[in-house]
């Protein structure tokens, strides 16, 4: 199974995003955050992962007469190389980016299932913005994105800490820059 195969079904994304943070969880927790998800299911898609090698057991505990294991996210292997995400069809990256979508929309109706909603008070926020930018000025978005989140991934839980997931969508456009007329005084907008 490729690794595109492995980490891109809708199932195992909810997974991953669940250890999203450095978190250690158990199938226990997994089972009470994703408790629409049919627990022979839910096992068998963390022992997908775990053999696959994205989980990673680092506890083991007797719990009447049964194992319990404690599992992390090897951030390093969830990730889909660049030679299998060159090689996907395009079908196959619409497929990736649904499961990635439908994820967002899943956390999202979470939120909103808590009751006493309040998105400015609960600090969250979504939108959409064009920004005109060649090559080198995308990169060097991305760079500084990377550079200011990069050092808060090795925050771990401490009480007044929630745990955020920041997800980034970046697409171009259609068009490219064009010269546009200069308009006179008269006939700007206002």
């Amino acid at each position: 199974m490729t690794s595109a195969d492995l980490l891109l079904h809708p199932i195992r994304l909810r997974i991953l995003r669940a250890f999203l943070g450095d978190r250690a969880l158990t199938t226990t927790d997994l089972r009470n955050e994703l408790a629409d998800i049919p627990v022979a299911s839910l096992y068998r898609h963390v022992a997908l992962l775990v053999n696959g090698g994205v989980l990673a057991v680092v506890a083991e505990r007797q719990v009447r007469g049964a194992i319990e294991r404690t599992y992390v996210l090897r951030q390093s292997a969830a990730k889909v190389n660049v030679k299998e995400l060159a090689e996907m069809t395009p079908d196959q990256h619409r497929q990736a980016f649904i499961a990635f979508i439908a994820g967002l929309v899943g956390d999202f109706d979470r939120y909103l299932a808590r009751g006493n909603i309040d998105l400015l008070r609960d600090g969250v926020s979504y939108g959409m913005a064009g920004i005109w930018l060649d090559d080198a000025e995308r990169r060097e978005v991305t760079l500084q994105l990377n550079t200011i989140l990069q050092p808060l991934l090795a925050n771990t839980p401490r009480v007044g800490r929630k745990r955020w997931v920041f997800g980034t969508i970046v697409l171009p456009g259609n068009d490219t820059a064009q010269p546009t007329p200069s308009l006179s005084k008269e006939a700007r907008p206002t």
